[in-house]
């Protein structure tokens, strides 16, 4: 199945490594690293998350972040990665 990330899910991306990096250096690197590794097992496991807000949700394995997406026409489109500890109506807010 192939993958396509969002623009904004991009930029979600870009914010979360600073943030990370500017807590310890290289563990922004590790963030990204980590996030493109749970990315890329869609390719086999697209479809099987839980729905939420309309969006299939990617818990990360190693950070408290999800990956949302969506599936269309044999393409997983990765919407959003937002970090699980914001406010669920901030979450929801963000993926409308």
């Amino acid at each position: 199945m192939n993958i396509k990330i969002s623009e904004s899910a991009y930029k979600d991306i870009q914010s979360a490594q600073q943030f990370y990096e500017r807590q310890e250096y290289g563990l922004g690197i590790y963030f990204q690293d980590s996030i493109f590794s749970d990315i890329d097992s869609l390719r086999f496991y697209a479809g099987i998350h839980p729905i939420q807000y309309e969006k299939h949700r990617l818990l990360s394995r190693k950070f408290p972040y999800a990956v949302y997406y969506k599936i269309q026409d044999n393409i997983v489109i990765i919407t959003a990665i937002l970090d699980c500890r914001r406010n669920p109506s901030w979450i929801k807010e963000q993926l409308q």
